[in-house]
């Protein structure tokens, strides 16, 4: 279908060049992005929390969301975008208040290491650490003990993803959801909705490629299953997953892909695809309809997987 109008307005209104990754120093790209705030008041969760976890390599600065519940609610890791090298936790603060509250989670945003100062595995070690931690200590945060979930968008996803390959190979901790919202699987740049989307969405192809030079600068690392999910041989096994896709988002094909080889190995699966949007439709609730759709179905899809 065409462009989404609520959606071309968002391009229209974005400052040039603001994935122009060729001629920005990492720094300038990572100011301009992170100067983007949404001109929308932070939606209101029960309690926020600024906490320090353990890490491989330091202390991981966390914020976890509570929302207005009855009773511990279940924990969910949520690690951002940004193609690993920008954004924190305040770029996505608004979607994760947004997304406390549909799920009924109590959110964890982890503040991982990033490229290039930080490759590959450094902000995936650091996610599976906060990840295991939380499962760990779910009572101290005032989560409800047992299965948790993990989530992401873009980077984010693909950095869930691979925790999920990460908590079977490792013995856990044990996962009731991966939510992956246009998550980065392969480093396949030839795909259809790379030709189709490469160019005119806000993400483009040539960013994309920047982003995995930046996140795994060795080619071998980029045929390692942690790093594109997609190399994995065997996906049995892994959390149920709900994929979340943009039909103008030059990572479509990749995420609908992993999405098809997960029900292959017989991994319950729902993937959605969201005519008219682009990449990053996820965080631009506060103003495009189908937006807020996919945070209801995602906020949904975690509240059925803590009833099973």
């Amino acid at each position: 279908m065409p462009l989404d109008p609520q959606v071309r307005l968002v391009l229209d209104n974005l400052p040039p060049g603001l994935l122009d990754v060729r001629s920005r120093s990492v720094a300038d790209l990572r100011a301009l992005y992170e100067g983007q705030r949404m001109p929308f008041p932070a939606e209101p969760v029960a309690k926020v929390e600024e906490r320090a976890l353990p890490g491989p390599a330091g202390a991981i600065r966390v914020r976890v969301y509570t929302p207005e519940v009855e009773g511990a609610p279940p924990a969910l890791l949520y690690f951002h975008g940004g193609g690993w090298v920008m954004c924190n936790l305040d770029t996505h603060d608004g979607s994760v208040r947004k997304l406390a509250n549909a799920s009924g989670c109590m959110v964890v945003s982890v503040d991982y290491r990033l490229a290039p100062e930080h490759p590959f595995p450094a902000g995936l070690e650091d996610c599976y650490a906060a990840t295991r931690w939380v499962a760990e200590h779910a009572r101290s945060l005032g989560a409800r003990p047992g299965p948790l979930a993990v989530a992401g968008d873009s980077a984010g996803g693909n950095l869930a993803a691979a925790v999920a390959l990460l908590a079977r190979e490792r013995g856990g901790p044990e996962l009731a959801l991966q939510l992956l919202v246009y998550p980065i699987t392969d480093c396949d740049f030839e795909r259809p909705s790379y030709r189709e989307n490469g160019e005119g969405f806000l993400l483009t192809r040539d960013a994309t490629a920047w982003f995995w030079d930046q996140y795994a600068p060795d080619a071998a690392d980029r045929r390692d299953p942690l790093a594109a999910p997609m190399a994995a041989a065997d996906l049995s096994g892994l959390a149920p997953a709900c994929v979340i896709t943009a039909e103008y988002d030059p990572l479509r094909d990749e995420a609908e892909a992993y999405a098809a080889r997960l029900r292959e190995a017989g991994v319950p699966v729902t993937c959605t695809r969201y005519d008219g949007m682009i990449h990053g439709f996820f965080s631009y609730a506060d103003f495009v309809d189908k937006g807020r759709l996919a945070v209801a179905q995602a906020g949904a899809a975690l509240r059925a997987a803590f009833t099973r």
